[in-house]
């Protein structure tokens, strides 16, 4: 909804003056500025104009208002959350092709590195899997009572998404790959994480490598059964599809920084004022609402900065 369009629709609606929506909308003056600015309304308010409006009728300016809001809001959001999956699925998609046309040269979608060496998508998704096991208890004989490491979990989940997309792109395009994977993407995350549960889940993504490598399924179908599966995995691990595109996007940007800082020379610092980088990282990232990658890279270069 353009801006124009926006104070037209809450003049019809009885408001007298913006800042009375902003107070039943629960919207800062910052907000309506940037609004104004871009000429364009977020989709949530643009939803509950277009409810007011069908039903004007039936909703006076009173507390009844505050509670349709109040019920709009969650969908709202969910709505215009969803609408940013497409770009965002392109973005990792491109970087990640970006990463693979840097590391292994061109064409290595036909099965080979710039060196001649095979490569096998399905092997690095089985070993990143029994990585993901053994940050669990679920060694009989020992540490029977200690906790999962969540925090590593979700770094596996995210390294075994690098190589999933790249097997993905091995066997097609990114717009083809992001169709594949959109609606996917549309899960709640679990907030009580049952181990045993996550642990079933991963290993069925080693049998789907396994199945697909010994030509016991077909490789395009076997795609389709790998992205059910790894969004199922990480529906039971609590990464939500949000959190999974932010340390994606992290981990792939903080990579590119320390090469490009003399990582490779040694001359790169890798501990910031008493942090390890990988911290600062996760640092910056929750405190992003909105992740891309040159947005975090300034703010990497920046931190860096401050302790050299």
């Amino acid at each position: 909804m353009l801006y124009k369009d926006f104070k037209e629709s809450i003049k019809s609606l009885g408001f007298l003056s913006i800042e009375d929506f902003m107070h039943y909308a629960g919207v800062t003056s910052n907000d309506v500025l940037n609004w104004e600015e871009k000429n364009e309304v977020p989709y949530m308010v643009s939803l509950i104009l277009h409810l007011l409006k069908g039903e004007k009728e039936l909703f006076p300016m009173n507390s009844t208002l505050d509670n349709v809001i109040e019920e709009c809001l969650p969908l709202a959001s969910l709505l215009e959350e969803v609408s940013s999956f497409p770009h965002k699925l392109e973005e990792m998609f491109l970087l990640q092709k970006k990463l693979n046309d840097s590391t292994n040269g061109k064409n290595w979608e036909l099965g080979s590195n710039k060196f001649g060496k095979e490569i096998n998508w399905l092997r690095c998704i089985h070993m990143e899997v029994a990585e993901l096991i053994e940050s669990t208890p679920w060694k009989h004989w020992k540490n029977i009572n200690s906790a999962p490491d969540m925090n590593n979990i979700h770094v596996e989940l995210v390294d075994i998404w690098h190589f999933l997309m790249s097997y993905i792109l091995q066997e097609t395009n990114v717009p083809k790959a992001v169709s594949l994977v959109n609606t996917h993407c549309i899960y709640e995350a679990s907030n009580d994480v049952d181990v045993k549960l996550m642990v079933n889940e991963a290993e069925k993504l080693s049998y789907i490598s396994l199945a697909i490598d010994t030509g016991n399924m077909p490789s395009f179908s076997g795609i389709e059964r790998f992205i059910d599966q790894f969004f199922r995995c990480c529906k039971v691990s609590g990464l939500s599809f949000m959190w999974l595109q932010k340390l994606y996007i992290g981990k792939n940007c903080l990579n590119q920084f320390r090469q490009d800082n003399g990582y490779k020379e040694g001359s790169y610092i890798k501990v910031w004022n008493g942090n390890e980088d990988n911290v600062v990282m996760v640092d910056l990232l929750e405190n992003m609402d909105d992740v891309s990658f040159d947005d975090l890279y300034s703010k990497l270069k920046e931190a860096y900065a401050k302790c050299k």
